[in-house]
């Protein structure tokens, strides 16, 4: 199969290019390089393209499938307006491309767009725009929707993603690794005041099965969680157990708006184990085991 690969070079990207290559796939990875980094694909065999897939651009190469993974994923980025039109305006390239090569478009959406609404979170519960990222994923959702009917098209809400390659991200970078490269260090493990907040963390290896998945899946939106929600407290205790350590931790004040933050995630799994067949594979602390042998 000849895959593209968009934000190859980023976090959940380049696990998926290099797990699609691993495979026996034909493997094209399209990156600008804003975020994403060369080191993530080193090992990477295929052709990698420096192109911006939200300006006009041109692929000749027969696609069957597309990955598109790139995006301003930074919820605090900046720029509003920046944010939308790169995320919107990348993905309806995107969709034009998919539709010239008469390829199957698989694309990251987020779990961000539902907001603070109630958990467990269902695709179609009423969402709650809290960020600019977030709003700019419901547009390509809704964008998406007009397809389900005329082409295969797929879109993955990721739930909290850590794992693999995800160092680049900086700020955005999950709890699980933050957490872990403080600890790691000797320092007290730093989350705001009191440790309630809950996340969906869900290991990156399983974000890049729920993708090769969503292939055969019906076209639609889904989540991609476990299911299982996690506060931060327990996951300062998961950490302490998998690290050998016994680090006790530092509260601080929350310095965002708490209108603008989320403080809950949850995914209902219903639909995506219907639909993507699809069932996380690892618990937290499995993830976080493997994981922990990656970090130096």
């Amino acid at each position: 199969m000849r895959c593209l690969v968009t934000g190859g070079a980023g976090f959940i990207g380049s696990n998926l290019a290099l797990e699609l290559e691993k495979q026996g796939n034909q493997v094209i990875i399209a990156d600008n390089f804003s975020s994403g980094k060369k080191e993530n694909i080193k090992d990477f065999k295929g052709k990698v393209l420096n192109i911006d897939i939200s300006r006009h651009f041109e692929i000749k190469n027969k696609i069957d499938a597309i990955f598109h993974e790139a995006a301003i994923t930074d919820p605090r980025f900046g720029d509003d307006k920046e944010t939308i039109r790169q995320n919107v305006e990348g993905f309806q390239n995107i969709i034009e491309l998919a539709k010239k090569n008469k390829a199957k478009l698989i694309y990251a959406s987020t779990a961000n767009l539902y907001g603070n609404t109630k958990t467990p979170m269902r695709e179609e519960q009423p969402k709650e725009i809290i960020t600019a990222y977030g709003l700019s994923k419901l547009m390509m959702d809704e964008m998406a929707s007009h397809y389900f009917n005329e082409m295969h098209i797929v879109g993955l809400r990721y739930f909290n993603v850590f794992g693999k390659n995800e160092a680049g991200k900086g700020r955005p970078a999950s709890m699980v690794y933050h957490l872990m490269r403080q600890m790691l260090a000797g320092k007290r493990p730093r989350t705001f005041k009191y440790g309630e907040q809950k996340r969906d963390h869900i290991y990156v290896k399983d974000c890049v099965l729920a993708s090769i998945k969503a292939l055969e899946a019906k076209s639609g939106v889904y989540n991609v969680g476990t299911g299982k929600a996690t506060s931060f407290n327990e996951l300062v205790k998961c950490l302490n157990e998998v690290l050998g350590t016994n680090l006790e931790q530092e509260y601080f004040d929350m310095p965002y708006d708490p209108k603008t933050y989320q403080h809950n995630t949850q995914a209902d799994t219903e639909r995506a184990e219907k639909y993507l067949k699809f069932k996380a594979k690892y618990c937290l602390k499995e993830g976080i085991k493997e994981y922990r042998e990656m970090i130096k």
